[in-house]
């Protein structure tokens, strides 16, 4: 007889064998001493194992040294216009730009962009976060 479980955690479906006897003894599976009790199961691990990370290529996200594409928190954190840059050439077509910093024209391109990034950060309340809103002069 066969039998179907949903683990409802994960969704998985698993197949039961029902034994309702003992292959070896032939006595009633419950009853029996030889160790088979209930269903056994057929097929799959209840839990898939996790996947391991591949290394990446590319090199580290770095706040110090020469190569560095972010700024570290007592700078302002976020990206250097080296960063910037780099970021751009690995994803064409991307619009990703620098920090407004400097004194801006009420209504400009760059009060905009500022504007709209204060809205959307309002709730970074991490190290990294009050760091670039800070730079940003929200």
């Amino acid at each position: 007889m066969w039998l179907k479980r949903v683990n409802s955690t994960t969704n998985n479906t698993f197949n039961y064998d029902c034994h309702t006897e003992c292959k070896d003894c032939d006595s009633p599976a419950k009853h029996c001493g030889c160790g088979i009790i209930g269903p056994k199961k057929i097929g799959a691990a209840p839990y898939p194992s996790p996947a391991k990370k591949k290394k990446s290529n590319e090199p580290r996200k770095t706040t110090k040294g020469k190569g560095r594409n972010f700024r570290t928190t007592k700078e302002g954190a976020g990206m250097t216009e080296k960063g910037v840059r780099e970021y751009r050439k690995k994803n064409p077509g991307s619009k990703l730009k620098t920090a407004v910093t400097g004194k801006v024209k009420p209504g400009s391109k760059a009060a905009k962009r500022r504007k709209s990034f204060c809205a959307r950060s309002k709730g970074w309340t991490g190290e990294r976060g009050r760091a670039a809103r800070r730079r940003w002069k929200c």
